[in-house]
């Protein structure tokens, strides 16, 4: 009786110390031993090098999702020029749409410490509801949505700026009507 009551005490303290190592290692020590937590940067990220003012404009859209697709799918954006998404200027950056909303929410144009650009509804760069520029030349804009869900539902985006060179025209002005007689 007394055995299985030893093995049982033993189970116990062997329980116990692994749940106190444990603690150990997320507790900071007196010691000073451990490593400390990795300081968050002071100063607020880089601005931006993409300015909201250059993003204002009326884009056809087209979405893919195998990067092989990049070239068919940049021709279909600009057909989709007959219907543009429309990126409006906003007291904090542009009005767009997001992902799973109807309505046009205001968005920042925002930096990042690694030289990135995210346009998003939250101050903090890389937030989940954000797309990551992935190039930008002033004609067409290529966004990637950073939460991976999202990015899988809605692929990569590409955005051909409508009017600009090598998109579709409206054709030939009209006549002006004759005067009336």
């Amino acid at each position: 009786m007394f055995g299985s009551f030893r093995g049982v005490a033993r189970a116990l303290m062997a329980v116990a110390l692994l749940s106190l190592t444990g603690c150990a290692s997320t507790l900071p020590s007196f010691s000073g031993g451990g490593s400390a937590p990795e300081p968050q940067p002071s100063a607020p990220p880089p601005p931006s090098n993409i300015r909201p003012e250059d993003l204002v404009g009326r884009w056809g859209l087209a979405a893919y999702h195998r990067p092989e697709d990049r070239a068919r799918t940049e021709a279909a954006a600009r057909r989709g020029c007959t219907q543009p998404f429309v990126i409006n200027r906003s007291s904090v950056g542009v009005a767009m749409l997001g992902h799973d909303n109807p309505q046009v929410q205001d968005m920042l144009v925002k930096g990042s410490y690694e030289g990135k650009t995210f346009i998003g509804p939250n101050p903090q760069s890389g937030d989940a509801d954000d797309r990551e520029v992935v190039s930008f030349d002033g004609r067409v804009l290529v966004m990637r949505w950073v939460d991976q869900e999202v990015a899988g539902r809605y692929g990569t985006m590409v955005l051909v700026r409508c009017g600009a060179e090598g998109t579709a025209s409206r054709g030939a002005p009209r006549p002006a009507p004759a005067p009336a007689r």
